[in-house]
């Protein structure tokens, strides 16, 4: 019995059968669970990512935090397409695809970017203890702590009773 060569494997005819089955059958089974887009589109105003879902919700993702968009051109960014059956947003100009689910999961770029991002995030936290008032948050408990000052500290004298 002669089978189909593809590459260095040889295939018979009901090994393709049952590899295609399989196929459809976990291509049904993820067009049920995978998270899908029927609708992707730029907000210029608020420099966000629309993201309207297949399941009726809506995902707004600032395009500052996704990797190849935060410094490109409003114009390329609002050239966004759905990829096939909506899984995924792609970017011909840019050379970007993301896969919804992804996007939907936080996961705006590689690990590398993420890792930029965390780092960013906890730097800009750290700023934002110090506030325009001269207090400082506290780091364990959240409350203010008050910054030290150049004036002298006055001391109060003890009274002496009798």
């Amino acid at each position: 019995m002669a089978g189909l060569k593809a590459g260095q494997w040889t295939y018979t005819e009901e090994e393709l059968d049952r590899m295609f089955k399989e196929a459809d059958r976990r291509g049904k089974e993820a067009m049920k669970t995978e998270v899908r887009a029927h609708a992707a589109r730029y907000d210029r105003r608020t420099k966000r990512l629309i993201i309207e879902l297949k399941n009726g919700a809506t995902h707004i993702i600032p395009c500052e935090l996704i990797q190849g968009l935060r410094d490109a051109a409003p114009k390329d960014i609002a050239a966004v397409e759905l990829g096939l059956r909506g899984a995924s947003l792609h970017w011909e100009k840019l050379d970007w695809d993301f896969t919804v689910g992804g996007l939907v999961r936080g996961v705006y770029g590689t690990m590398r970017w993420m890792e930029q991002l965390e780092r960013e995030r906890r730097r800009a936290k750290a700023n934002a203890r110090v506030s325009t008032n001269g207090h400082t948050q506290g780091k364990k408990t959240g409350r203010r702590v008050s910054a030290p000052t150049t004036e002298p500290v006055r001391e109060k004298r003890a009274r002496k009773t009798a």
